[in-house]
């Protein structure tokens, strides 16, 4: 599973590396909603959420649904305006307009998404606002997810520019309560961040610069695809004349573990990539690899010789003996293993002795949750 970019033919100079605080702002929004996602932000999300105005709180709660389970892609304006530079402006004000100039159909589809992922659809899809039968299935949609999901898209799509005027204040009380402090804190560090990525990019190639982002990153020998190892499948291009050529990559203090990849059609791709991602003692393995793990302890036979080979290194025909079955199904079963990377083998003199891998098998639960929010 992985989200693919096409680079083919892109201009170098239009891949950029910039800090966006519209999306910071959503990332923050997230963590305030979500901060299980977000242990390491344990202090700063209870001191704010203890500071918040109760009418703003009460107020972020009627589109939380916007930032909380997904990221709605208005909060990145600047790649789906067309005619635009593609790049995030560098303020938040200055961002905000960039939205206002957004039309009210990608608008709408972009704020439905949390319900309606039809933006996604790759064979296009009808406007909601124009539609009856596309406002139907919205409406369907958001009344599965709950009678304030419902509320909200009733209200966007009966007066879509009352619905912008309230967001965009919303957005600015949350600017002025808790986050024009924050983003004065962090802009330095991802400008930095950024001018160091993008001179990594000038100088050592963007396969560098990608390994250097995420090593869940990586672009083909021929410079044509970067593909993001994602639980996800999906495609974009950077090169989409009805919106122009481009690929931004956005630094976000507030969103590890998610790695974000906006790949709607008819915007801009953007990667929004985590700062400050701890560094484990080896790096974290490939979605593939992960599944292949999950599947590998998931039989019934293998978790009985895991048992054994955690205590102790055993050879083929002493697991066949403990637990009644032939040497070659203890070998295949054991090669299972091996291919997953969750056991040793060892030579002794003649015999071969097998032992679990206990810090693999310990980090696939923190590799399972970065897997999935990733």
């Amino acid at each position: 599973m992985s989200v693919t970019i096409d680079i083919a033919g892109l201009d170098p100079d239009r891949i950029s590396f910039a800090p966006s605080p519209l999306a910071e702002l959503c990332m923050a929004l997230h963590a305030l909603s979500q901060p299980a996602h977000h242990p390491r932000l344990a202090s700063w999300t209870a001191a704010t959420s203890a500071s918040l105005d109760p009418c703003l709180a009460d107020r972020l709660l009627e589109g939380d649904f916007m930032w909380r389970s997904s990221f709605a892609d208005i909060f990145m304006a600047f790649a789906g305006v067309p005619g635009g530079t593609g790049l995030p402006a560098a303020t938040l004000a200055g961002e905000l307009d960039v939205l206002d100039r957004m039309d009210d159909d990608r608008f709408v589809a972009a704020a439905l998404e949390h319900c309606w992922l039809a933006l996604y659809d790759e064979g296009g899809f009808p406007s909601p606002l124009r539609d009856p039968a596309a406002r139907e299935r919205a409406l369907a949609a958001a009344a599965a997810r709950g009678p304030r999901q419902l509320d909200f898209s009733l209200r966007l799509l009966d007066d879509p520019g009352a619905v912008r005027v309230w967001l965009r204040r919303l957005l600015e009380d949350c600017d002025e309560a808790f986050f024009a402090q924050t983003w004065k804190r962090l802009e330095p560090g991802q400008s930095a961040d950024a001018r160091h990525k993008g001179e990594l990019l000038r100088r050592k190639g963007l396969a560098a610069a990608l390994k250097d982002v995420s090593t869940a990153l990586s672009v083909d020998e021929g410079l044509t695809t970067i593909t993001a190892d994602k639980m996800v499948h999906g495609t974009t291009t950077a090169t989409d004349h009805r919106i122009g050529d481009g690929l931004v990559f956005v630094p976000t203090n507030f969103g590890w573990p998610h790695l974000l990849v906006l790949h709607a059609p008819g915007w801009r791709p953007v990667v929004h990539y985590p700062l400050g991602t701890p560094g484990p003692a080896s790096p974290p393995g490939s979605v593939e690899l992960l599944q292949r793990r999950m599947e590998a302890l998931a039989h019934p036979m293998r978790m009985l010789l895991c048992r054994s080979l955690a205590r102790a290194p055993y050879t083929t025909s002493e697991l066949a003996t403990v637990y009644g079955i032939t040497a070659p199904e203890v070998s295949r079963h054991l090669s299972v293993l091996k291919k997953a990377g969750l056991m040793h083998t060892r030579r002794q003199g003649r015999y071969a002795q097998h032992q679990l891998d206990l810090a693999a098998v310990a980090r696939i639960g923190s590799d399972f949750i970065e897997g999935v929010l990733r």
